[in-house]
């Protein structure tokens, strides 16, 4: 018996391991008017602080809003949670409308698009001034691109139950999250063929570069075969700096040290820039990496810092406590942007990584053909006969290796659908091979036939496509205790966010920083 076929027998003895299994979403959206234009309205006070509401905030711009669960037992759970939220927003932002698009609509010139403010107390500060500087590095227009992540936690007692390695459950769990985000690394290809949707992008997006696009749409372009335009080098992927920067996920120790290096070797780039600029800040550090998550990574392992920590410190002290999938695209198609199918299938994708045998990388765990696999498939992923280079350094073709990689998922999908009498599970695996064996039935496929039959632009297309999902969730009862609960945390937000202003009122900034960077060496 196989060390897979062992893993699963294991699981399917224990059965409730899997109900312990949690997911969480984040779930990011750009406020539009009715125009389709980006939004100059401050965060709407109706939704609370963006500094302290733990359900909504902003990502970069503050136009960008970030809608955000708790981890959940069941998906069903997780996306009635995100229902209640989408429904919340927009009943709370009058005309303007969520856009349900990873690529973004229509875009003011850059000096006028927004930064996320936080307040005036250090706290905020320091995350308005960080955004400031990714602004400085990458341009503020890549950052209003959107996506969803998907933080995925497996219960303590798998980790021993599949025999990982370490002689205490903290190692065995840091090491089983390493192993599973290498075999993510090897196929989350996968990922972006079957959920990429991004294949088009406004005109006035691209501002002037010259990328070998086709139009296929007024103001709309696209590259044919691409499945994530978002995942691609037009979009949020690292840049010359962090091309420098290669973690290794061999081991959490080698991890975090080449982190902390990045998160303080200075830039030559960065540190012509400066940390002011007319006597205000514009970023944190002239470092490759201001703070640890500046990194842009796929997926990354995570543990939820305490106060005064920083997140690389609450790795080191108390290893990985989930992971966070941070590739996928916003659904179009669905009007919360994650369907209850996609979630089902990345349960169980995410725990085939896990469980599968899991090698380390070699040459340093730079995985180059898995990098160069990604960014095929992001580009070109639904080109007929497309090869790519699997871990025996052969060429296959991408329609058969999805086929093997769905073929091994099926017992992870049984496992979750054992005791259910229901074949949930099966029958998302079942969809998503149906897009592998026909690729018109991926959402990049769909996106742009969809599109190019309406006859109009990426933004009017997508505008309306919103507006329609905007008037679904209007349209859906929302349970009057939810919508309570949600006012009352909007409400104390904003005495919180008062209250951390009042308190931090006599210490200066300057101070404040020295402190933070002070705790990488704790």
């Amino acid at each position: 018996m196989t060390l897979s076929q062992n893993r699963i027998k294991t699981l399917s003895s224990n059965l409730t391991l899997l109900s312990d299994i949690r997911r969480g979403v984040e779930k990011e959206g750009l406020r539009v008017d009715p125009t389709g234009l980006l939004t100059a309205t401050p965060h709407p006070a109706a939704l609370g602080s963006a500094l302290c509401n733990s359900r909504i905030t902003t990502d970069y711009a503050e136009s960008l809003l970030e809608l955000i669960t708790i981890p959940h037992h069941s998906v069903e759970e997780l996306r009635d949670e995100l229902l209640h939220v989408h429904q919340f927003v927009v009943r709370n932002i009058g005309e303007e409308t969520i856009w349900n698009q990873s690529m973004p609509s229509h875009l003011p010139a850059e000096p006028d698009i927004q930064i996320g403010w936080y307040g005036e107390s250090n706290t905020g500060m320091f995350k308005h001034i960080y955004r400031r500087g990714l602004a400085e590095r990458y341009g503020k227009r890549m950052q209003c691109i959107a996506g969803v992540h998907y933080n995925f936690s497996l219960p303590d007692a798998l980790w021993p139950a599949l025999q990982m390695d370490g002689r205490t459950l903290q190692e065995q769990r840091s090491n089983g999250y390493l192993a599973l985000i290498r075999n993510f690394t090897r196929y989350s290809w996968l990922l972006m063929y079957l959920f990429g949707a991004s294949p088009v992008v406004s005109k006035d997006f691209l501002d002037s570069q010259n990328l070998p696009l086709e139009q296929v749409a007024p103001d709309t372009y696209c590259l044919p075969w691409a499945t994530s335009l978002r995942m691609s080098d037009l979009g949020y992927q690292n840049k010359e700096a962090q091309a420098e920067l290669q973690l290794c996920y061999n081991d959490l120790d080698t991890f975090l040290l080449r982190m902390r290096k990045a998160a303080t070797t200075v830039w030559p780039a960065y540190d012509e820039i400066g940390t002011h600029r007319n006597g205000e800040w514009i970023q944190l550090n002239t470092n490759i990496l201001q703070i640890e998550n500046e990194y842009y990574s796929n997926i990354r392992p995570k543990r939820t810092p305490k106060d005064n920590e920083r997140p690389s410190s609450a790795l080191a002290h108390r290893g990985v406590e989930y992971v966070e999938v941070r590739c996928l695209d916003i659904d179009p198609f669905d009007p919360i942007g994650l369907s209850a199918e996609s979630a089902r299938f990345l349960d169980a994708f995410l725990l085939f990584c896990a469980t599968e045998p899991s090698p380390i990388f070699p040459d340093g765990g730079f995985c180059q053909d898995s990098k160069n696999n990604f960014a095929k498939v992001v580009t070109e992923g639904r080109k007929p006969g497309l090869l790519l280079r699997n871990q025996n350094k052969q060429d296959v073709e991408l329609k058969s290796w999805a086929e093997d990689i769905i073929l091994a998922m099926q017992p992870y999908s049984e496992l979750f659908d054992q005791g259910s009498n229901q074949t949930l599970y099966q029958d998302a695996l079942a969809l998503q091979l149906a897009k592998v064996q026909d690729s018109s039935l991926c959402p990049s496929a769909r996106l742009l036939s969809e599109l190019q039959a309406s006859g109009q632009s990426f933004v009017d297309f997508s505008y309306a496509q919103s507006l329609a999902h905007k008037h679904s969730l209007l349209n859906t009862p929302l349970a009057s205790k939810i919508e309570q609960d949600f006012q009352a945390k909007a409400i104390s937000s904003l005495e919180e966010q008062a209250n951390i202003e009042a308190a931090e009122k006599d210490q200066p900034f300057e101070n404040y920083l020295q402190q933070y960077h002070s705790l990488l060496d704790t």
